[in-house]
Parts: C-alpha cells; sequence; structure tokens
C-alpha cells in the first residue's frame, strides 16, 4: 500500500512531530507510515484525512 503522508505534510508545512500530535501517535509511526512499513488502522487512516481535508482514497492507494 502506497501514500501521500509525506507529500500532503510538506504541502501543509508541518513536521512529522507536529502530524504525530494532531493524529495522537508517535514521530515514529509518522515515520514508519511514510517509509510504507506500517499500514494505519482505520481509526489512523481517517484522522489522517481530517487533518489534511482528504478521502482516505486520496491519500492511500494499491501499488499495482
Amino acid at each position: 500500500m502506497k501514500n501521500r503522508i509525506r507529500q500532503e505534510r510538506a504541502e501543509h508545512d508541518l513536521s512529522q512531530a507536529e502530524l504525530a500530535e494532531k493524529v495522537k501517535v508517535s514521530r515514529q509511526t509518522i515515520i514508519s507510515l511514510e517509509t510504507g512499513k506500517y499500514i494505519p488502522s482505520t481509526e489512523l487512516a481517517l484522522r489522517l484525512s481530517t487533518v489534511f481535508g482528504k478521502t482516505v482514497n486520496e491519500l492511500f492507494f494499491l501499488e499495482d
């Protein structure tokens, strides 16, 4: 699964720590998400989509 977390974070001028605080996870979780080592829970995916004003489908997608 791929995601646009890093791109969205940059566009919103947020550090990894700031984003982590907004969605109530650790900075390490954000790093793992951005590098594709972690697939988020539905709840976390929804929190991220709310922060960025995007749908979950816009943030996360399957790679062919």
